[in-house]
């Protein structure tokens, strides 16, 4: 005996979900213009619903329950293997798009750490690294050598106590140099650019 209520009520669903399966349809005729994982995803997408299609012909036909829900069992495997192969590649892609942009920013800011700022902005950032840099060399210079005199007499040496604070500020004095020929070599960093 057939199942004519079981087929009509898939046959209705499968017609029902045209909502599904004609963007689906679409997305495989557009070819290499989507994605890997979107077309991957629209064949996972037209298996599921070819399976209730499928499901409704054998209800149809065949006597035993067994057959449409072989078939069910099989489509259902098939629609869950394409969906996860889909998932993965839409992971890779994803780790791809975040790759190429990550270097179109390294790119950018190698080139200008600042494409946001006009020249003369980024000028006085580099003024202001090389003045932050050597003040707060300065200060380390100070605190270095006052130093001594908040712990008292008779624990360090003459010399380091005026020694500490020159090489301190020579330090932070060369650092502040190198940073300011570093933002200086930026392009558009000079005036006159």
């Amino acid at each position: 005996m057939t199942h004519p209520v079981p087929a009509l009520g898939a046959a209705l669903l499968t017609a029902s979900g045209c909502v599904w399966w004609l963007p689906a349809l679409a997305t495989l005729r557009a070819g290499a213009d989507r994605p890997d994982s979107a077309r991957g995803t629209a064949t996972a997408c037209l298996s599921g619903w070819t399976t209730v299609a499928g499901v409704a012909v054998l209800l149809l036909v065949a006597d035993p329950w067994w057959a449409p829900g072989a078939l069910a069992a099989v489509g259902a495997a098939t629609t869950a293997g394409l969906l996860i192969r889909a998932a993965g590649r839409r992971r890779s892609e994803s780790r791809e798009a975040l790759a190429t942009r990550l270097a179109h920013l390294h790119d950018i800011d190698r080139a200008d750490p600042c494409p946001w700022l006009p020249p003369r902005a980024r000028m006085y950032r580099a003024r202001n690294r090389f003045v932050t840099v050597l003040g707060v060399g300065l200060g380390v210079a100070v605190a270095s050598a006052l130093l001594p005199a908040a712990v008292g007499p008779g624990h360090g040496g003459a010399g380091a106590v005026v020694a500490v604070p020159v090489l301190l500020t020579a330090l932070f004095l060369a650092v502040a140099v190198g940073r300011a020929r570093v933002a200086r070599r930026f392009p558009g960093s000079r005036p006159g650019r």
